[in-house]
Formats: structure tokens, C-alpha cells, sequence
């Protein structure tokens, strides 16, 4: 069981407030009766499960992302519930579109004109939230000692680019700005920030802003190679190119990766090729 708190305006760090007339709709009779019995709120009883706070979808994907977290503390003031929280730390914030996707699992109602992610109101499922969350790749994980891994919901539009920090891969890095451009999208490489005291942060940081990570694999940098193993643990769309194929080792082989040339003309069909990847990769949101 778990509480689905949705917000018109997204919620406030640690108290906020819910219409009574809103509670427990799209929630089961046989729920209701348990969380609610004799039309009273069990205020006692909505504490002792998990709850996930989330946003109206807005028309041009502005809502906040829902967080998870506890409700400590149930009043009912008026005609209005008061509702005193914490988010989960270890948990981190999740977009509408993953709740979409994830809506069957957690008995979220997509159907009709008016779907639960449109509208303001408290409904209790019956699923297991941590499962589902962690089934799916999201929820606690063990912290790294050498960098901090940022709890953010990465950009679907940020693509980040690794490649060797030399002048001669400059034209590459051109190419593919420009390919990411015509997909609708813009990258970034490390070189192109300085947020942190240390290089690694601040590629890890972009890993995990971005939802796409290009890797140029050519020369088989050490680099290159662990920045591309953290975005496969980040579990972002990682596409591969490199100049040759010698270049990409047996443990990764089995992934389709694209080459090229590194002439005028070679670059033209990398920009092309990697335009299209973007675009498929866009397609399936």
C-alpha cells in the first residue's frame, strides 16, 4: 500500500495542504473502507505506509518530478487536510513520464480524458511502491567514495558527449554538436562546464544530468572507458562511435556502435548517423 499525494503546483519542502473533498478518489471500495472506515480518515493509520508526492503533468512538462517520502503528521483544519512530510533522500526524484510508464505497476488510472496525473487529489494503491521502484532501477544505492552522484531527473534533451580531451578530436566534437542540434537536443562536453574543484565531479555531473552519453571510443582512452562504464551503471542511452573497430574491446563488441572517417566526408555520415540514432532514441519516450 502506499499514499499518491497529487499536487496542482507541486509541493512544499516539508508541509502542505489537500481538499477534503479530494481524498480517495480512484482508490478501490475495499481500501477506503480499511483507511476510512465509517467516513472518518484513519490519521493514524495514512502514516504507517510509504508516500509518493507528485505534480500535475502541465502542458509543457514544467511539473516538479514526485519525490517519495513519509507523512508524519495528518490535521483536517476546516475543509482542508494539513499534511506534515519528509522526502526520502536515498530516493530520487522521479519524472511524469516514468510514473506513465510505470502506471500499471502501480495501479496509477491513465484511462479517460481526465487521468490521475491530471488532477489534484489523495488515493491509496495497493501496490508495493519500494518494489516497484527498485524492480525498476530506482531507489537507494550504495555512494561512491571517489565522486557524488547527483539524485536528479536527467535532461531529455541534454546529451553528453565523452571523448579525449585533444585538439584533434575538436572537429569530431563539432560534428556532433551539430547532429545533436538537428535532433532537437543540445550536448555538452566536460570541458564545456567548471562547477566543481575536480574534473571527475564535474563529468559525473554531467553523466547525470544528460539522458544520452556519446562515447568516441577511438584510441581506446582509459578516460573515455570509465566515464562510458559509470553511464552504463547510470543506465542512460549510451551510443557508441570510433574511427575503428579495432578500438572497441571485446566486452562491449556485442553493442552496435557507429564508424567513421575522420575526414570532411566521414563526418558528414557520422552527423547523419547520429541524428538518426537521437531521433529513435527521442521516438521512444
Amino acid at each position: 500500500m502506499f499514499n499518491l499525494l497529487m499536487s496542482a503546483s507541486g509541493w512544499d519542502s516539508n508541509r502542505d495542504t489537500m481538499p477534503a473533498g479530494r481524498v480517495f478518489e480512484y482508490t478501490d471500495k475495499h481500501i477506503v473502507a480499511v483507511y476510512m472506515p465509517g467516513g472518518m480518515l484513519d490519521l493514524a493509520k495514512v502514516t504507517e505506509i510509504p508516500t509518493l508526492f507528485a505534480s500535475e503533468t502541465q502542458h509543457d512538462n514544467s511539473q516538479a518530478p514526485a519525490r517519495v517520502g513519509t507523512l508524519t503528521r495528518v490535521r483536517l483544519v476546516n475543509k482542508d487536510y494539513h499534511l506534515e512530510y519528509r522526502f526520502d533522500p536515498d530516493i530520487a526524484p522521479i519524472s511524469n513520464a516514468t510514473l506513465m510508464k510505470l502506471a500499471g505497476e502501480l495501479g496509477i488510472d491513465l484511462s479517460g480524458s481526465i487521468t490521475e496525473l491530471l488532477r489534484t487529489h489523495w488515493a491509496i494503491k495497493e501496490a508495493d511502491l519500494f518494489k516497484v521502484l527498485l524492480k525498476n532501477g530506482i531507489g537507494s544505492r550504495l555512494k561512491p567514495k571517489i565522486f557524488e552522484l547527483r539524485d536528479e531527473e536527467p535532461d531529455p534533451n541534454l546529451v553528453a558527449v565523452m571523448m579525449p580531451f585533444d585538439a584533434a578530436f575538436d572537429p569530431v566534437y563539432a560534428t556532433l554538436q551539430a547532429a545533436v542540434a538537428a535532433a532537437g537536443m543540445s550536448c555538452q562536453r566536460a570541458d564545456d562546464i567548471w562547477i566543481d574543484d575536480h574534473v571527475i565531479q564535474d563529468v559525473v555531473t554531467l553523466l547525470c544530468k544528460a539522458s544520452v552519453v556519446i562515447c568516441d571510443l577511438t584510441g581506446r582512452n582509459s578516460n573515455v572507458f570509465y566515464e562510458m562504464g559509470i553511464a552504463h551503471v547510470l543506465a542512460r542511452e549510451v551510443v557508441m562511435i570510433t574511427q575503428s573497430a579495432q578500438d572497441v574491446p571485446f566486452d562491449v563488441a556485442h553493442i552496435r556502435h557507429v564508424r567513421y572517417l575522420p575526414n570532411n566526408e566521414g563526418r558528414q555520415q557520422l552527423a547523419a548517423d547520429v541524428q538518426r540514432r537521437l531521433e529513435t532514441l527521442r521516438a521512444r519516450r
